[in-house]
């Protein structure tokens, strides 16, 4: 770094010198990671409650933008390390004045001086120390029930009615698919009146991403980046050029929409919420639904998630598909721990007791790219 500023005037002159240099030197040496178990973590904690008159918890309802969480995986050192960082600045500056006094002869005046800083800081790090983490957030009820949020929507319940999440899963209930997809019925509904021309366009863009999980993981970074009021980039490491136009795509219809100017747009949160979700859904799971997420398709899947979600059954004739849309759609329930059985002339649905919460985030991400696809 370095600069350089003369200047003249009638009766003076200026010249200012700076130079600095900085550098970091980093050594971590070898990582580990650890990571919870959070199917073991649900499964015990399902039934607990937090203790709300601690004075912890009192404190932190005081502050409404804390939260409380739980770390779920975090990186640590395993040898000592160290950080170094050496500075040099120096400066200098020199000035001329000649003043014009009255009836006085005139009188030159120079001024100089120079500036000079040093600085050596290293920073030792032991071993097992912590380097980044990271959490899922609490929305915590007035009872001390609380929910494990996907997403970062946690909080305190606020006068008897809970925060609006955009993807949590309770610990505490055992079937709530039908009851969180009531909570998302405005996302739902918001993605299904855009203009028949957006909506179409945001439908092939995105089930172009589905082909490849990487990429619909690059999007949901920059829309994470949205959703907390910061600038999206884009990291092209590994995309393809189709599919960073089709993300590029996809914000020019956020910019169209309004949505680049306010973190609480609606079309930007029902778009994250089906990003979020897609991006949950296990690897060979995605490949698959993009090539049933056409119209006619996304309506039978829609129908089985009303099974899912409470009736679980229906008619075959009702839930007719070619045989080899079949067979996609029993494989694209399997991944998600549901299973679909022909019995006569009725289609049932069973969900398997495995942990974690993938029925019910595959009900979302089929909602949502249905509301894409209705009356196109």
């Amino acid at each position: 770094m370095q600069g350089t500023v003369d200047a003249s005037f009638v009766k003076a002159k200026l010249n200012v010198k700076r130079e600095g240099s900085s550098k970091l030197q980093l050594s971590f040496g070898s990582l580990k990671k650890e990571e919870v178990d959070v199917p073991k973590l649900m499964r015990e904690s399902k039934g607990r409650v937090l203790d709300m008159s601690h004075s912890l918890i009192q404190q932190t309802k005081e502050r409404k933008k804390n939260v409380f969480g739980i770390v779920k995986e975090r990186i640590v050192t395993t040898q000592p390390c160290s950080v170094v960082e050496d500075v040099q600045q120096r400066g200098w500056l020199v000035g001329t004045l000649i003043p014009c006094i009255p009836k006085v002869s005139k009188i030159l005046l120079t001024e100089s001086g120079k500036l000079s800083k040093d600085s050596n800081v290293t920073l030792e790090i032991p071993p097992h120390t912590t380097m980044a983490y990271g959490i899922i957030e609490l929305e915590i009820k007035s009872d001390g029930n609380f929910e494990l949020c996907v997403m970062s929507d946690g909080g305190f319940e606020v006068d008897g009615h809970g925060k609006k999440s955009l993807l949590c899963f309770s610990v505490a209930k055992s079937n709530v698919i039908e009851q969180e997809l009531e909570k998302l019925k405005d996302n739902f509904q918001q993605l299904s009146t855009l203009p028949a021309s957006t909506r179409s366009s945001l439908l092939q863009h995105i089930t172009g991403l589905m082909q490849e999980p990487a990429a619909v993981g690059a999007l949901q970074i920059m829309l994470d980046r949205m959703y907390l009021g910061k600038k999206p980039s884009l990291n092209d490491d590994g995309l393809k050029e189709s599919q960073q136009q089709s993300i590029q795509a996809i914000f020019e219809v956020l910019e169209q929409s309004g949505a680049e100017e306010s973190t609480q747009s609606p079309v930007l949160t029902a778009l994250h919420l089906v990003v979020s979700a897609l991006e949950e859904l296990p690897d060979d799971c995605l490949p698959v639904l993009s090539v049933c997420s056409n119209p006619a398709t996304l309506q039978t899947l829609e129908l089985l998630v009303q099974c899912v979600s409470g009736a679980r059954e229906t008619t075959l004739s009702s839930a007719a598909l070619p045989d080899d849309d079949y067979e996609r759609t029993e494989h694209i329930f399997a991944s998600c721990n549901v299973s679909l059985q022909r019995d006569s002339d009725m289609l049932r649905v069973e969900i398997k007791h495995e942990p974690g919460n993938h029925p019910l985030i595959l009900c979302i991400a089929i909602k949502s790219l249905a509301s894409l696809a209705c009356g196109c």
